[in-house]
């Protein structure tokens, strides 16, 4: 029988923190398992028994039934306000990511801004912070935005941004969003421009682009003005490939006085 380690809490949440970050995410079972003996078609599972609850009860992952797309969209549309749909998206419960996420990160900015960020996910920091962009990727956009006069915290809708992401809760160790991922959450991305109401978009990044246009390649998309969710769109570099490839802020550059030449024109 082996003894407890001594530590405290702090230092095996740090601990098991880091080991989700080095993608750690799955536990070990005490026995090995030969994968290769396994038949090549396992057994179906048997259906749960279906819970029963009272009629007031707040639905779970077990009680809630229906296809998770049309469920998103109904509540979407339901949503006649940001904070209404901040709701809905907190009570959706078919999206299993929310089960590892801190927060909810919805959004950030002046929301009656003319221009509308969408990025793809929230990463460690913003998980923490549950706001967009805030981590050093956000604070390249930060002075990306400054130095053609906008902020997401100026109070003239004309100088400012409203930002957003595909997805409002960090994926595990910081993966690409699956299809099924981003098929839930694009009703409430489409809600979210509707009720924000900008007069244009700017695309963060290959997912971003792939949710809002259904398109990736992102080099060869950016720049390039078309129309996404009844928007103008403009897809940029995301500020996290920048920061690996710092020659690429040339292109972001001439992305940004692009989108000046728009709003100002």
């Amino acid at each position: 029988m082996h003894e407890a380690a001594d530590i405290d809490p702090f230092t095996a949440a740090a601990t098991l923190e880091w080991l989700v970050e080095m993608g750690c995410d799955e536990a070990i079972a005490e026995h090995p398992l030969n994968r290769y003996a396994l038949p090549d078609r396992m057994p179906a599972a048997a259906k749960p028994a279906r819970a029963t609850a009272h009629p007031d009860a707040a639905p779970t992952l077990t009680t809630v039934q229906g296809d998770p797309v049309d469920e998103a969209e109904r509540a979407a549309a339901a949503a006649q306000t940001l904070e209404d749909l901040r709701t809905a998206l907190d009570a959706y419960p078919h999206c299993d990511i929310r089960l590892g996420a801190r927060t909810l990160v919805f959004a950030d900015g002046n929301p009656k801004a003319r221009v509308m960020i969408i990025g793809e996910a929230p990463g460690r920091e913003e998980d923490r912070a549950g706001k967009p962009f805030v981590g050093q990727a956000g604070q390249l956009l930060d002075r990306m935005l400054a130095a053609i006069g906008l902020a997401r915290d100026a109070p003239d809708p004309s100088r400012a941004v409203y930002i957003t992401n595909v997805l409002p809760w960090r994926p595990p160790s910081n993966r690409d969003p699956e299809p099924a991922e981003v098929a839930m959450m694009l009703p409430f991305l489409r809600r979210h421009v509707e009720l924000a109401d900008p007069d244009l978009l700017v695309l963060m990044g290959n997912q971003a682009c792939n949710a809002v246009l259904g398109k990736r390649g992102i080099t060869r998309l950016r720049g390039q003005w078309t129309t996404g969710l009844d928007r103008p769109v403009l897809p940029m570099l995301h500020p996290a490939y920048l920061l690996r490839q710092s020659a690429a802020k040339r292109h972001a550059w001439a992305d940004l006085l692009d989108l000046a030449a728009r709003l100002d024109g």
